[in-house]
């Protein structure tokens, strides 16, 4: 059996409950540390990057289809706008020929 302490940088288990439990100094008063709140800041801030990390899929798919969206509505003016302009220079045109069909009745 090897009866040599493990050190800090080499344990000599990894298992932690077959580890010796840390005994408190005592050049320090029991009680006197401060409660490290950075720690669970700090935690609560990379689980909420996690949780913004894993919804990064989720949000470039809603920000494309909106976009997607917006480029077919912009077709679909566009669609319109070339079918009112169709639609205008042949009513242009057929104002034209009954002006002419008008006129030429007149003359007669």
């Amino acid at each position: 059996m090897n009866t040599i302490a493990g050190t800090i940088d080499r344990p000599l288990t990894h298992d932690p409950q077959k580890q010796a439990p840390m005994k408190p100094s005592t050049s320090e008063p029991s009680g006197s540390a401060i409660e490290d709140v950075t720690t669970t800041g700090a935690t609560d801030s990379r689980q909420n990057r996690t949780r913004e990390m894993q919804l990064i899929p989720e949000a470039m798919a809603r920000a494309h289809m909106h976009e997607r969206l917006q480029e077919a509505e912009r077709n679909r003016q566009a669609v319109r706008l070339a079918a009112a302009q169709r639609m205008q220079r042949r009513a242009e045109r057929a104002s034209l020929r009954a002006r002419r069909a008008l006129a030429m009745a007149v003359m007669h």
